[in-house]
């Protein structure tokens, strides 16, 4: 049977079965039942199943009283959800999605038991966020009608729907498997079968980069969460984030990757992380994580440099948003200041025992060393230097012992809290943008997805305040290549090489 006409019937003649019934498999049959589809629910647990056909029940029952969804709807939508008790239940189905446990050989048992109750025309999707579709699919005796379409957490919330066909997956399926996942209200995004696909693959440095910074004694987690929230742009830091997701299946995935790319530094596993999981400490489903959610837990607060005064005499550089933003406070507070050109070596401020710079990847020690200014203070980069609440500076071994507090007095007068970190190249947002966009380039220079959809995937998929390549572009691919150069001098590690594409297209681009 023709995969298109198949899949364009209407909604309720498109039987669909999900298989796993856990957070992931729950959500997925809601957005299915929600889009008119008759959905079967089986977990091979006894009893799982009708628990989450009651709990879906309720939730649309809540959406009804909030009114996010009509009565009518969610009466409907409660009709199409039911239970099958064992897998020759689902032989009716037109789409069967697996949502189990992230195994292959238990995925692998399961789907050739269900290839065998299901007829020759079904389609067979797995949900797996890290395992290789093509390894799934050589359980099956027609592979050909098998793909990945990995929803993303909630299901129904989140619009991000990568699709994934596999090596033996049938040309005609992905983009009539695409087309019903817009008719769910989801971004469908096309990706190659590989480690990671598009997101957990480019998402992997805003955990490790961090969880390096963490081992390196740089800040604590708190610290590292509040830059990366106020400065970075991000809903959420990363170790929150990572507590929210769970250690369990957050290292899982790094580990995935890790070894899916053969070992590839850029997605190193932390020895940190495999010891909270070691403990039973996944996160908020277990009470702690890096943050403790105990009731009476004590919030752990960033650590905030306490208000300096204004330094004087004060000069300032024309050509940056930060220095813009620093000129338009102190104007708005009638504070002496002198306004420059903008300098030859990039500074956008000085004062008596300070000389303030973007961080370009290099420490403030190495760059105050090789520019001959002594007084070097480095600050941290922004995802948009109008909206940022806070910023991370680091003064070199060799400046004044006045500096960081100098450069921290200018930086409060323009209403942003200060950490000061230990001098490492790259600090903490750039460090992490500069290696989310090094991993995007590198996805599309290796053919998993193209440009667009890497941007698109990160915003829809990651809550991403922008796309990684679109913040590159913005940002200036020439000095994201030097601030990349920089960082792989400074480490002497390969995780920090700059992508080809990268490097490539920055020849002829600011």
């Amino acid at each position: 049977m023709d995969i298109e006409q198949l899949l364009q019937r209407p909604a309720g003649e498109v039987p669909v079965a999900v298989l796993g019934t856990g957070t992931m498999g729950a959500g997925i049959a809601e957005v299915a039942a929600l889009a008119g589809h008759p959905v079967q629910l089986y977990d091979a647990r006894a009893g799982a199943a009708e628990a989450a056909v009651t709990k879906l029940h309720a939730r649309l029952d809540r959406q009804m009283q909030r009114g996010s969804l009509s009565a009518q709807a969610a009466a409907d939508a409660r009709g199409r959800l039911q239970v099958a008790t064992t897998l020759p239940a689902l032989k009716d189905s037109v789409l069967a999605v697996e949502a189990i446990v992230e195994h292959l050989a238990d995925k692998q048992q399961l789907l050739r038991e269900l290839e065998s109750q299901l007829p020759a025309h079904a389609l067979i999707a797995s949900n797996t966020s890290s395992l290789r579709i093509t390894a799934l699919a050589a359980a099956l005796q027609r592979p050909q009608r098998m793909l990945g379409l990995h929803f993303f957490n909630p299901a129904t919330a989140m619009a991000l729907v990568e699709v994934v066909p596999g090596l033996q997956t049938a040309p005609a399926l992905a983009e009539p498997l695409a087309q019903l996942m817009r008719r769910w209200g989801k971004v469908p995004v096309l990706t190659r079968d590989t480690p990671g696909f598009i997101v957990n693959r480019i998402a992997r440095p805003f955990f490790v980069e961090n969880l390096r910074l963490l081992e390196e004694g740089v800040a604590d987690c708190a610290t590292l969460d509040a830059l990366l929230r106020e400065a970075g742009g991000f809903r959420m830091g990363p170790f929150e984030l990572m507590d929210f997701i769970g250690h369990d299946v957050n290292y899982a995935v790094t580990c995935n990757v890790f070894a899916g790319w053969h070992g590839d530094r850029r997605f190193q596993p932390s020895l940190r992380q495999q010891a909270l999981v070691q403990a039973g400490w996944l996160g908020r489903k277990s009470g702690r994580g890096f943050h403790d959610y105990a009731a009476d837990a004590t919030v752990a607060a960033p650590q905030t440099l306490p208000t300096q005064v204004l330094p004087q005499p004060l000069v300032l550089h024309e050509g940056t948003a930060l220095a813009q933003r620093l000129v338009d406070a102190l104007q708005a507070q009638d504070a002496a200041f002198s306004l420059a050109p903008a300098h030859a070596d990039a500074r956008i401020a000085s004062g008596p025992d300070f000389v303030l710079y973007r961080t370009d990847g290099r420490s403030a020690t190495q760059r105050g060393s090789e520019q001959g200014v002594a007084a070097c203070v480095v600050v941290d980069l922004a995802w948009d230097d109008a909206r940022a609440t806070r910023l991370a500076i680091a003064a070199a071994d060799q400046a004044p012992s006045a500096a960081a507090a100098q450069a921290a007095g200018l930086l409060q007068a323009a209403g942003l809290a200060v950490s000061q970190l230990d001098d490492v190249p790259g600090l903490a947002v750039a460090r992490s943008w500069a290696m989310l966009a090094n991993v995007a380039a590198d996805t599309v220079q290796l053919g998993i997805c193209s440009a667009e959809a890497a941007d698109l995937a990160m915003q829809h998929g990651a809550n991403y305040p922008q796309g990684p390549l679109a913040w590159a572009r913005g940002f200036g691919l020439k000095p994201l290549v030097a601030l990349l150069d920089n960082l792989q001098a400074a480490h002497g590690e390969e995780r920090y090489r700059v992508s080809p594409w990268l490097r490539r297209r920055a020849v002829n681009t600011p």
